[in-house]
């Protein structure tokens, strides 16, 4: 796998900081635990003592460093986000928030977008976000008749938390043609009830009607949620998206669905000098020749923007009820979910990109879709003997064989426990009693596969405390404790996922992930120890500051 190399020394007139006072959980194992560390510039320059930083502040340079004392704070690398989608969260919070804080019931959501549609001006949509159908009373979801009450003569979109679709009035589908005739397109569908008529759910690429003549297409490569604003309405959603991650204590995060959409506004933010957070881009496999063609073959970029390898999608999702079991679900034994490729079609395009050197990261939720992604990958891996470091994104439902074989082919999970935080509870009810081993961290950790946290933003908020307080108790948001204890994992071993193994997955150990010297000078200052307070109250610690490349990028 090829890796971003960006450890270029630091010029002779860097400023030198001594930061001491506080306990420095550097996640590097040579290292452990520390008083101090020096930065020089935008890299680590020492770690251990006041004293010993000092003594290398003066070896690099006569002047004397600058010292901030931390006054019994915690210090930990930068969280890394390994999976999640910027913009998309920074549109969604534009939207209207319809998830169960808001609203318990269907009434309650038409309600909201009502009120929305009173203030947005002329006919201008009207979009909400976050509900979980089975969260509603009713559960189920809304029904275009109901939309209907929100407004007739503009679209009504409600986006499903999940992102993979959601439910739209009769307008819009009057609008872009769909009726009860209209086929569905390969990798979506249109939801139709007893009678074959629409209910107004859509999923997947059939949200392609919702992005225009000219927005973003995927295809049947993946869900589509790159609806089109103005770019400087998208430019001021992805700096909003920004701010959240960093107050999170996130400097790192992997886009892990880049169109051409989210790639023209990385690039304009970049222009003006106002990327703040590093990004990988995971390019949308629809693009994979064009990336071949162009030339990225394997990591690409600098190290705030760069290009990280493509996203492939092998099923749907657990949330949307469209993550494949091909015997049904226990919630709906008439709803089977999707494969998005057909075995041998992903293979070919899994070989493809592995056999130039790009890295993959398939979302795969179901023991049968996790299957044909290791297949793919093995047999990827036989025809070009090179390591790539392809990687599951959510791998929800692994049997413990994959996982073995997990092991085995060096493949990483990327992993959401936020997601049974949410709505773990559904699971359950959509699958029965598989369910409950929804993200085995526990079995990951027991095979020596690493375990490596993200928050799939918008799906749940940046906020890595949360989720590592949700991979160590896997108690959920309404106090369900979700699977045996041996899913559960250590609070050690949460953090570095959210750090060092995070880095690991992007291909970026080498410089991000640790408090190392050589390192980028990425770290937070939080409130409490999360290895030393009760598992219970990880998520309650503050993120007091998050530094990038030496430099304080939020203050709380």
């Amino acid at each position: 796998m090829r890796k971003l190399h960006h450890l270029e020394a630091s010029p002779l007139d860097a400023v030198s900081t001594i930061f001491t006072g506080a306990t420095v959980r550097t996640m590097d194992p040579k290292l452990g635990s520390a008083e101090a560390f020096l930065v020089r510039g935008s890299h680590v320059a020492a770690v251990g003592t006041e004293a010993e930083c000092r003594a290398e502040a003066r070896r690099l340079c006569p002047a004397e460093p600058a010292v901030v004392s931390l006054s019994g704070k915690v210090v930990v690398p930068g969280f890394i986000d390994p999976h999640a989608h910027p913009l998309m969260y920074g549109q969604m919070m534009s939207w209207v928030d319809c998830g169960p804080a808001k609203a318990a019931n269907i009434p309650e959501i038409v309600a909201l977008l009502s009120e929305a549609a009173q203030r947005l001006p002329g006919t201008a949509p009207v979009r909400g976000y976050g509900y979980e159908h089975r969260n509603l009373a009713e559960g189920r979801h809304p029904r275009k008749e109901e939309l209907d009450q929100v407004a007739t003569d503009r679209e009504v979109y409600l986006m499903n938390a999940s992102g993979h679709g959601g439910v739209v009035n009769s307008y819009t589908l009057a609008l872009h043609g769909v009726d009860r005739d209209t086929p569905n397109p390969a990798g979506g569908e249109f939801f139709r009830d007893a009678d074959g008529e629409l209910t107004g759910e859509l999923s997947d690429a059939a949200c392609n009607i919702l992005t225009g003549v000219d927005g973003v297409k995927v295809g049947h490569h993946g869900p589509n949620f790159h609806l089109e604003d103005e770019p400087e309405e998208h430019l001021r959603q992805l700096r909003a998206a920004q701010e959240k991650f960093l107050q999170g204590g996130v400097t790192s995060i992997g886009d892990c669905q880049v169109t051409r959409r989210e790639l023209d506004m990385y690039l304009r933010l970049s222009a003006r000098n106002e990327l703040k957070t590093r990004v990988s881009m995971y390019l949308l496999s629809n693009l994979l020749e064009q990336t071949i063609e162009i030339g990225i073959h394997g990591a690409f970029g600098n190290s705030h923007l760069a290009v990280g390898g493509i996203k492939f999608y092998a099923d749907g999702t657990l949330g949307g009820w469209t993550a494949y079991f091909p015997d049904g679900y226990v919630g709906d034994p008439c709803r089977t979910g999707q494969l998005y490729h057909e075995p041998g079609e992903y293979t070919e395009l899994i070989t493809r990109a592995h056999s130039v050197g790009l890295q993959t990261a398939t979302h795969a939720q179901s023991p049968t879709a996790i299957g044909m992604v290791l297949d793919a990958i093995e047999a990827a891996q036989a025809a070009f003997p090179t390591e790539a470091r392809h990687r599951i994104e959510h791998c929800g439902l692994p049997s413990p064989e994959q996982i073995v074989r997990m092991k085995q082919l060096g493949v990483y999970p990327v992993n959401q426990p936020q997601h049974y935080f949410n709505w773990g509870e559904g699971v359950t009810e959509a699958i029965g009693t598989p369910g409950e081993r929804f993200n085995p961290l526990g079995e990951f950790v027991a095979a020596g596969v690493p375990v490596t946290l993200s928050s799939d933003a918008p799906v749940a908020e940046p906020k890595p405390l949360e989720a590592i307080q949700a991979a160590v108790t896997r108690v959920t948001r309404q106090g369900h404790r979700l699977g045996a204890d041996n899913l559960r994992i250590t609070p050690e071993q949460a953090l570095a996922a959210h750090t060092i193994n995070g880095a690991r997955a992007l291909g970026r150990e080498d410089e991000l992930g640790s408090i190392t010297p050589g390192k980028r000078a990425d770290f937070v200052v939080l409130s409490a120890d999360p290895l030393a307070v009760a598992a219970g109250d990880i998520s309650r610690i503050a993120v007091l500051e998050t530094w990038v490349d030496g430099a304080r990028a939020y203050a709380m």
